[in-house]
């Protein structure tokens, strides 16, 4: 689970946009872009390139 400060300053890396946390998947999800970015052992993977689209 993320702290909740880092969730607060986190924004996506391609928009600056913010981003909506999903603990039971730990996925980091912008409704603009339509990216989510995986979260993996508490770290986000906020790489653009390694991001999944829906």
């Amino acid at each position: 689970m993320l702290d909740k400060q880092l969730l607060e300053i986190l924004a996506c890396p391609k928009c600056k946009g913010e981003l909506e946390y999903d603990s039971e998947k730990d996925i980091l999800t912008c409704n603009v872009c339509k990216l989510r970015y995986k979260v993996e052992d508490d770290i986000p993977n906020m790489l653009i390139d390694e991001a999944e689209s829906f």
